[in-house]
């Protein structure tokens, strides 16, 4: 079996603000790119048709990225799947794959939480809570990934660590 990369961490949080001040805080991390009230397109939760609201911000640390997720709505989705509403805790592990079919059928025997597309970059959680205590989430090796990940890094090679320029809103 060949090895994953792991590219990034994610927590879900009550309060995106909060959270991107507290991580700066305690770590030193930033800045945070931030996207407020992602769309989703063919959105699926647990094989049901199902939009959530939710917003993210993310910045690199060391290897891997942190990425910070605010559900805005109290619907079921991959998020509260793990998290309940008011609570911080940490949600999933991210990796991109090459070929996100094969990546998929690897997994066959793992329940698909949520999956859709931003843009048209497939993406999925997988739920290996039980197993790992964490979703693994699968994204689609595609340009916009790509470029969307290195501005991240890009971001956090060039700041200065001033918290006025902490967030900043894609």
């Amino acid at each position: 079996m060949i090895p994953l990369d792991i590219l990034q961490y994610a927590f879900v949080v009550p309060n995106l603000d909060a959270a991107m001040h507290e991580w700066h805080r305690t770590f030193g991390v930033g800045p945070f790119l931030v996207n407020r009230d992602l769309q989703i397109a063919d959105a699926l939760h647990r094989g049901k048709p199902r939009a959530v609201r939710f917003s993210t911000a993310v910045a690199q640390s060391g290897s891997v990225q942190i990425e910070l997720v605010e559900q805005h709505d109290d619907g079921p989705s991959a998020f509260r799947d793990t998290v309940p509403a008011g609570e911080t805790r940490f949600h999933h592990v991210a990796i991109i794959a090459d070929d996100f079919d094969a990546a998929l059928a690897r997994y066959a025997d793992v329940e698909i939480a949520a999956q859709g597309r931003f843009g048209d970059i497939r993406f999925v959680y997988l739920d290996t809570s039980a197993t790992l205590g964490a979703m693994l989430e699968i994204l689609e090796d595609r340009p916009a990934i790509r470029a969307f990940f290195a501005a991240i890094r890009k971001a956090a090679e060039r700041w200065d660590g001033d918290p006025a320029t902490l967030v900043r809103v894609l």
